[in-house]
């Protein structure tokens, strides 16, 4: 199967100008999934502790609205996180969709930062804890929303799930590059799954910026398949997903706890 990760501006004149050149993208390269940044539809409310609930709402709203758009990547299985109020509670939530039944929230970010540029402890609540794996079409999906990467002991409860693909969506800043990559590989050997992450691009209208570099590891050696770039900002590599299934019979994703 073929699989896209991608680079997306965090301002909406700029995503509304790249739209087009990622559906161009992933029809030309016939994507079966595709992966977005984490809340890839409004501009990043978090980069401030001046919290305005009516701004999440119209970020829920936006989301909701380019959903509605994701018919433009079919067939492609499409996933991302996205802002959503549940029983009065504010959380991001990550979800896949598919064009036979829409978007499908499987998991609430759980971990979350709260300092400068990333206040999202205040500005939402954390998840219930439930790690579940995802039964696509396309085959089973594990999500750390971002800062879930570094929590590893959940990579390989998804490895032991049988899940084939961790996607780790995310908005992490320029100087930081380095070590995320570092993490997703880390997530990949130790569950044997593929391992995605989507990353937004730009600056914030508060000074802070984001680093792009999206990028897909393998599931065995931890190797890097490919990285996105500004001058490339979408990558698709075809995979075999039976190569997350023979990972997970070698080392160290057998050794017993």
């Amino acid at each position: 199967m073929k699989i896209t990760v991608c680079e997306l501006p965090n301002e909406a004149d700029d995503l509304a100008g790249a739209w087009p050149q990622l559906v161009e993208h992933v029809g030309q390269h016939r994507s079966d999934l595709l992966l977005l940044p984490e809340m890839p539809f409004y501009r990043w409310l978090s980069q401030t502790d001046d919290v305005i609930p009516e701004e999440w709402e119209r970020a829920v709203q936006a989301h909701d609205e380019w959903i509605g758009r994701l018919g433009d990547l079919a067939p492609a299985t499409v996933v991302s996180s996205r802002p959503v109020v549940d029983g009065g509670k504010r959380h991001n939530v990550g979800f896949f969709w598919e064009s036979d039944n829409g978007a499908v929230d499987v998991h609430a970010k759980h971990y979350l930062p709260d300092e400068s540029g990333f206040w999202e402890a205040s500005w939402y609540q954390r998840g219930n804890g439930d790690f579940s794996v995802a039964d696509t079409s396309k085959g089973r999906i594990g999500f750390l929303i971002c800062t879930e990467l570094w929590f590893s002991s959940h990579a390989r409860d998804y490895g032991q799930l049988g899940a084939h693909i961790i996607v780790c969506p995310r908005a992490t800043p320029t100087t930081t590059a380095p070590k995320w990559l570092a993490g997703g590989q880390t997530a990949a050997v130790v569950s044997g799954t593929f391992c995605l992450s989507s990353n937004l691009t730009g600056t914030t209208s508060e000074g802070g910026d984001f680093a792009g570099v999206g990028w897909i590891v393998e599931p065995e050696e931890g190797k890097v398949l490919g990285q996105t770039s500004s001058e490339n900002p979408f990558l698709t590599v075809e995979v075999d997903l039976a190569e997350a299934e023979r990972a997970k019979t070698t080392y160290p994703r057998y050794v017993q706890e």
